[in-house]
């Protein structure tokens, strides 16, 4: 089995287990460790991955570091591990930022075993940089982040190629997030940007107002129309077996026909976005539950999406019949709802959506005796 196979398996395991480890170190034992495994380190040869390793600063005694990944005698890789419900941007990062500081690793993580952080000293040599240039989540695992995870698999480790990508991840995160700062609430700078080569009126602040609206629009547009491309190249692959499309999509509406795209007068049309969201939200859960589980049931007033068609098991909720779409959660005891500005964000909301689910199937499985 290759380091890719190897990380999917585990990443599909974590979701039924998960219920089951109740403390930080059964979430070193279950989650952390097999990841660690995974990357190709035996985590029983103490002189290559050692627990609690001592990391001493000064007058502080005792200090240990979770694991440390050894080679040649010598860390190159620092563990700082939580319990799987930990918030990881509420977690003080202090120890792994001291361990970092008095051992000769190049990289220290930060990991609850389903969200990890990686860290290195781009900004200051010997300095733990305050954020992470690379993080990812189990439950949430893209080909593009196994691809980077796999350069610090044991077979492949090198150094320099991992720094020089680790430089290029920190600044190309930077830039996605400035990115998604403009699309939600573009500066007047941005704004200048995209409208100087096509007007030359009089830049007033309700024409600054109006650009700033067209300019989110548009850009929104663009990326929808590019995610709809990728989502037609998708399904057309998916659709090359021999399996009738009808019998694979389950949309229900309570109009007489449910026919989405050709509703009665006065009925309820699903429209081509709800289906895209509906074709995402099943690609994300396949990993979990089979995909004909997940149904879709639109109303007037919001189109749900469920768990056996049950409306007692809602994954969530697409509100799109406004200006500001957003997407409602059932991941506490109210729907939680929040805004969605490109269908891409849904990828994001993986691990939540997943843990929906999990949680349903988890209550209905029967009991062990005690």
């Amino acid at each position: 089995m290759d380091f890719i196979d190897r990380i999917r398996e585990l990443a599909t395991r974590i979701p039924k287990q998960l219920e089951y480890i109740q403390t930080e170190e059964a979430t070193k034992n279950a989650l952390i460790m097999p990841f660690i495994s995974a990357l190709g380190y035996n985590v029983f040869d103490p002189t290559e991955v050692t627990p609690e390793l001592n990391a001493d600063i000064g007058i502080k005694k005792g200090e240990k570091v979770d694991y440390a990944i050894l080679r040649d005698g010598k860390p190159i890789m620092l563990f700082e591990c939580k319990h799987h419900a930990a918030d990881l941007s509420k977690v003080h990062a202090s120890q792994l930022y001291r361990y970092f500081s008095v051992t000769e690793a190049r990289f220290g993580v930060l990991t609850n075993g389903i969200v990890y952080w990686f860290y290195t000293d781009l900004d200051a040599p010997n300095k733990m940089d305050a954020k992470p240039f690379f993080e990812f989540s189990m439950l949430d695992l893209r080909d593009q982040a196994v691809e980077e995870l796999k350069k610090f698999s044991k077979s492949v480790f090198d150094l320099s190629n991992i720094l020089t990508t680790a430089n290029e991840l920190k600044y190309s995160r930077e830039i996605k997030r400035i990115f998604a700062e403009q699309l939600a609430e573009p500066s007047d700078e941005f704004v200048k940007f995209f409208v100087a080569p096509i007007y030359t009126g009089k830049m007033t602040q309700k024409v600054r107002e109006q650009f700033a609206a067209l300019t989110r629009l548009a850009l929104r547009q663009y990326i929808s129309d590019q995610v709809n491309e990728r989502l037609k190249t998708a399904l057309a692959v998916e659709s090359a077996p021999p399996a009738p499309a009808p019998t694979e999509l389950v949309v229900l509406t309570n109009s007489a026909t449910p026919t989405p795209s050709e509703p009665e007068h006065g009925g309820i049309q699903t429209t081509a976005e709800e289906l895209e969201a509906f074709y995402i939200i099943r690609a994300i859960l396949r990993e979990v539950v089979p995909v004909k589980r997940v149904v879709m049931r639109d109303v007037q007033s919001y189109c749900g999406i469920l768990l056996d068609d049950n409306n007692r098991k809602p994954i969530c909720r697409l509100y799109f019949n406004s200006i500001v779409k957003s997407i409602g959660f059932f991941d506490g005891e109210k729907e939680a709802r929040i805004p969605l500005l490109q269908m891409d964000e849904l990828y994001g909301h993986a691990g939540r959506l997943k843990a929906t689910v999990v949680r349903y199937d988890a209550a209905k499985a029967p009991q062990k005796a005690t």
